[in-house]
């Protein structure tokens, strides 16, 4: 059985969400990011980037066990083990994997930027604020485009490009923004939104993480018994 290490980020989301349209069997298993369980040696074997999510295939290819880390990788991986959520037509195919390279390069890059300078870093650093927010504007721009010539990102149907998307386009009031100002980004989000496997994608760890309010001294003592090593 597929084992899913995750924790419900906007990254862990996206795999949460293609299991569930998949239907396919796995086994959750917590990685409890806001107590640092991202650094522990059983998650670092999987995916020594320390970052959730992962996934562990014990029937890979050639039936030999994979693991993965990257939710783009694992999104193609198992779009293309299960014939689904990925174009057969070659040209389809590539327009597929360039809009879900544009959320992995820019959407969430960007995005988790604007969140942390205008959320979590609020009282400092001015100048990231008004960048990130004037990016973060910039690539709801480009999606509205995109959005208002093509049901879904890659063509008219549903898509891996969509389901790494969609999680990172909740919230815009978080971010300064309004769907009233994207009506075609929310035409697109109302239908994926309404789609089973996506509200079931949403309850397969809970929607809501806990904040990580680790005071610097409890953070110190974390990193130091787990003996953390900057890069």
């Amino acid at each position: 059985m597929l084992e899913l290490w995750t924790w419900p980020t906007s990254n862990g989301h996206k795999i949460h969400i293609m299991v569930e349209e998949l239907g396919i069997p796995y086994k959750v298993m917590p990685v409890d990011i806001s107590t640092g369980e991202q650094f522990l040696p059983e998650f670092l074997a999987i995916n020594p980037n320390n970052r959730v999510p992962a996934i562990v295939d014990p029937d890979g290819p050639g039936g030999e066990p994979i693991r993965l880390f990257e939710s783009g990788a694992i999104l193609i991986y198992l779009a293309e083990k299960h014939g689904r959520f990925i174009p057969t037509d070659a040209a389809s195919r590539y327009y597929c994997l360039q809009w879900l390279m544009f959320q992995m390069s820019a959407i969430g890059p960007m995005t988790g930027q604007y969140n942390h300078f205008h959320h979590t870093a609020k009282e400092q650093w001015d100048y990231s604020k008004e960048r990130y927010a004037n990016e973060v504007a910039r690539l709801y721009r480009v999606l509205e485009k995109r959005l208002s010539q093509s049901e879904y990102l890659a063509g008219d149907e549903f898509s891996i490009a969509d389901i790494a998307t969609f999680p990172w386009m909740r919230y815009p009031d978080r971010r300064g923004l309004s769907f009233d100002m994207f009506p075609s980004i929310k035409r697109w989000f109302d239908a994926i939104e309404s789609r089973p496997g996506v509200q079931r994608g949403f309850q397969v760890i809970g929607d809501h993480p806990p904040q990580i309010t680790l005071t610097d001294a409890e953070r110190d003592v974390m990193f130091g018994k787990l003996q953390f090593q900057p890069r």
